[in-house]
């Protein structure tokens, strides 16, 4: 699938408030600056259209985004650190969930973890609340670029034995990278490949 069209919709902290839920929605999340603006950036080819910062907790709404006229693509506020009190973190947290479990719409949440680091709580925690509450995600592997190829594929295989300790099945899972491109034609066809089954069940 190639993303011919891209444009921002509407931002708010009220899943009420979201754009009518008639369309494919895929919910962009992680923890604070694991690289999520300039995942989006890449693979919409916009450089401006998510807004990007070296300050951990730029996004604080939850942001829909219509691509090519058919699906919404949803940039959410990070969990874990941020340069915010622990009281807003909490007001995020509720929000953000309280959109997860009430949005009918709500296709698949692309939870973006930094293929740098070792599995980290925040993340097994996110994850095992998307299971427990039978919410289909997948996993991006982001900055993939910042690490030699041995590197990242010891990375990966650590996060997947991490996650086989509580998941019988793997969920699907794309290595990425903002600056070199790389996993957009992957993610972006599996996007494609959910929508296209949509259609036939309607």
């Amino acid at each position: 699938m190639q993303i011919k069209t891209a444009k921002f919709v509407i931002s708010n902290t009220d899943p009420l408030k979201c754009p009518k839920s008639s369309k494919p929605e895929y919910a962009f999340v992680g923890r604070s600056n694991v690289g999520k603006s300039s995942l989006i950036n890449m693979l919409t080819n916009q450089k401006k259209l998510a807004k990007t910062s070296g300050r951990p907790g730029k996004t604080q709404l939850i942001n829909h985004f219509i691509i090519n006229d058919y699906w919404y693509l949803v940039d959410l506020p990070g969990y874990g650190y941020a340069q915010v009190s622990r009281t807003q973190r909490r007001k995020w947290q509720d929000f953000v969930r309280n959109y997860i479990q009430h949005r009918d719409n709500l296709t698949c949440v692309m939870v973006l973890v930094d293929s740098r680091h070792e599995p980290q709580q925040p993340d097994l925690e996110f994850i095992e609340w998307l299971g427990i509450n039978g919410v289909p995600f997948a996993i991006i592997f982001t900055k993939a670029d910042k690490l030699s190829k041995n590197q990242l594929a010891k990375s990966i295989a650590h996060y997947k034995s991490e996650l086989l300790k509580t998941w019988e099945e793997l969920p699907p899972h794309f290595i990425t990278s903002a600056e070199s491109g790389d996993g957009a034609e992957g993610l972006l066809g599996y996007i494609d490949q959910i929508n296209e089954s949509l259609k036939k069940r309607n």
